[in-house]
């Protein structure tokens, strides 16, 4: 007896405190999803109301107990929108969650929703109606960022930067063009939202536990009501599939990828050593040590979502690598994944938008610096091929020299005299003086998506009219 009392003891330790009552308590913490799950309420109630309706239509219940499950479910969804729902551990999930809450309200009718369907299939519509929701929100949230750089590209079709590659002063660019880049980032973006939302746009209702039912349903009519292209076609598959909430995750980070990009180039260009941008107090905070720091949290902040994203979507796809089909209980740890990579992205979004239209671009700054590291070296050899006639390869020789040159008289190619140039290369005349400032090299720039303020023009003509 002692000794069945000790082993209790210490089997209850074992579990600790947190799980006191033991296995029960135990299974009951790894079990229930409430305390997430209930984001999908209205998805929830938006689909069992579909579903009674159907019932009704097809003469599976009577219109009478369909009209008390429809004012059940509504009467619910105030409740819950008030904050006036008790949400119970106990349930499990908002599915078990409203049923109970139904039943109380009007009875043994709550009893007949459940009939024809099964919470795999109803999980899985919540789910893929939840994802449907916030990627028309997502889309919605892009477009804003677009608008945001299309109105800072067009402001600045001319202002002139420093291009660079391998963050090397490269070519001058406009910093209308610079913007113009993440228009087409974040349009690519945007494309796959839209094409991730004709993926989903299916039904998963009726497919049931995972053989479809032998009741008569009509998962058109509610494929309809709810929004849906079509039903799907194989119902194991519809409660197996998660490829919906993936594809999001995997939107999410590439989205945050370059959210993450443009973070890091604020980051820099904020900096008083390039001082390209100023963010206001809005998107700024000071130190706790140094007064005269303004440090671009918003944006650090930006490119570290990224990382929870990233987190989110290897987390997903570990959690379905390796289930058998068709439902199995790990496809519950799908939700908070995706909620966590949401609301991520969303905040990130917001952010980035608001410091695309509130910072101050300092141009007289990035025009200096548009001329440095001998930005319009490429110019002179294109002066080469084009007026002289010279194979490319020599003028990039010929160039060669005359940057060494100027770098050794700690000049710009603009600076060195004519003299020293036809040393170099007979063929030099001064008019290539014409061709070596910065406005003239991005002017020059002409080619369909080139930098030439012309042609940044015409690139904001065409994403406006489709934005």
């Amino acid at each position: 007896m002692a000794e069945s009392n000790t082993d209790t003891k210490s089997s209850n330790q074992m579990w600790g405190g947190r799980f006191a009552s033991g296995p029960d308590a135990i299974m009951e913490e790894i079990n229930a999803s409430i305390g997430f799950d209930k984001k999908l309420f209205a998805q929830d109630i938006r689909g069992s109301i579909a579903h009674a309706t159907m019932l009704a239509h097809q003469g599976i219940i009577s219109s009478d107990d369909k009209d008390k499950i429809v004012h059940g479910l509504n009467t619910i969804l105030s409740e819950i929108e008030s904050g006036n729902f008790e949400f119970s551990r106990r349930l499990e999930d908002i599915h078990m969650n409203i049923e109970a809450r139904l039943a109380t309200l009007i009875g043994p009718a709550a009893g007949r929703l459940h009939t024809a369907r099964s919470r795999n299939d109803q999980v899985a519509l919540d789910f893929r109606l939840w994802v449907k929701e916030e990627l028309e929100k997502t889309e919605k949230m892009l477009t804003g960022l677009i608008a945001a750089f299309l109105d800072r590209a067009e402001e600045h079709a001319e202002s002139v930067m420093p291009g660079f590659t391998h963050l090397q002063t490269a070519q001058p660019v406009t910093f209308g063009h610079h913007c113009m880049a993440y228009v087409e980032m974040f349009g690519r973006d945007r494309s796959r939202v839209r094409h991730a939302i004709e993926h989903l746009d299916e039904s998963p209702i009726g497919a049931a536990a995972l053989a479809g039912t032998g009741y008569p349903i009509d998962r058109h009519m509610t494929a309809k009501a709810l929004g849906f292209r079509e039903p799907t076609r194989n119902s194991i598959d519809t409660v197996s599939d998660r490829d919906f909430a993936i594809e999001f995750l995997a939107i999410a980070a590439i989205t945050g990828m370059h959210l993450s990009r443009l973070a890091e180039e604020i980051v820099i260009w904020s900096t008083p050593q390039f001082g390209f941008v100023r963010l206001s107090d809005a998107f700024s905070t000071g130190s706790s040590i140094m007064p005269q720091k303004k440090n671009p949290d918003a944006a650090e902040l930006v490119r570290a979502k990224t990382g929870r994203i990233n987190g989110s979507l290897v987390a997903l796809l570990t959690i379905m690598k390796g289930l058998p089909l068709a439902y199995s209980k790990d496809m519950q740890e799908d939700k908070e994944q995706v909620f966590d990579a949401a609301e991520s992205l969303e905040l990130a979004i917001a952010a980035m938008t608001g410091m695309v239209r509130d910072m101050t671009v300092n141009t007289a700054r990035m025009k200096a610096a548009a001329g440095s590291g001998f930005s319009t070296a490429t110019d002179l050899a294109d002066w080469l091929v084009r007026e002289a006639g010279l194979p490319f390869r020599d003028a990039h020789h010929v160039t060669g020299r005359a940057v060494a040159l100027a770098e050794s008289k700690g000049c710009d190619l603009a600076e060195l005299p004519l003299s020293d140039l036809q040393a170099i290369h007979s063929a030099i005349t001064d008019k290539v003086y014409d061709i070596l400032t910065v406005e003239a090299s991005v002017a020059s720039r002409k080619s369909f998506g080139g930098t030439a303020p012309s042609e940044v023009r015409r690139q904001i003509a065409f994403w406006r009219a489709r934005n």
